[in-house]
């Protein structure tokens, strides 16, 4: 194992019960930035963990202008990237682009390629872990842009490099992982 930074906690689990502990650990010590859980094999600890948790696939999209900037939404005090739940039967990267029109209201939209996917756990009506398959995509800036309010979305705007420095301050972790793979990605970057 790789040294980790000091505000990870590492810690070996032999049985599933243990995460739970680690949970709250995690939760108790808001100086920590993550947690490395290691066990018999990874699979094993994947397999506890998921079994805490319902799963929830959503996809979404880095979407980029002709220009080089990144469309963002503004949701619940905190800059975001249009995403949203996979519906029953539906094509991941067909959830993706729906997702991005209904959020933004873009509807000239082309998946360049797929990006990375992200995980995260949230609470809502219990412990949900939620996979996003994220693409890379180009929109056309002279489409008028139109906020989802029904998805508490405050505000929609391509982001030039000052605009992304705020998103970088104001945004989550699985975010800032979209961010640096899409700006791997785009043409002309520095």
């Amino acid at each position: 194992m790789s040294a980790l930074p000091s505000n990870w906690l590492a810690l070996r689990v032999e049985r599933p019960e243990e995460l739970g502990r680690l949970a709250d650990t995690f939760a108790a010590r808001p100086e920590l930035a993550g947690v490395h859980a290691f066990g018999p094999s990874i699979e094993q600890v994947w397999a506890w963990f998921k079994e805490r948790y319902t799963m929830v696939e959503a996809a979404g999209g880095a979407v980029t202008d002709a220009q080089g900037r990144l469309l963002a939404i503004h949701r619940l005090g905190r800059w975001d990237l249009p995403k949203g739940k996979v519906e029953p039967g539906e094509a991941i990267a067909d959830a993706a682009v729906r997702e991005v029109r209904e959020e933004c209201g873009l509807k000239q939209l082309r998946i360049i390629k797929p990006l990375l996917e992200t995980w995260h756990t949230y609470e809502r009506k219990g412990p949900k872990l939620k996979c996003t398959h994220w693409f890379h995509m180009a929109g056309d800036a002279a489409e008028p842009l139109k906020a989802q309010a029904e998805e508490d979305i405050d505000a929609v705007r391509w982001l030039d490099a000052q605009g992304l420095e705020a998103l970088r301050n104001d945004t989550y972790a699985s975010i800032l992982q979209v961010l640096n793979a899409w700006e791997q990605e785009r043409p002309g970057r520095a």
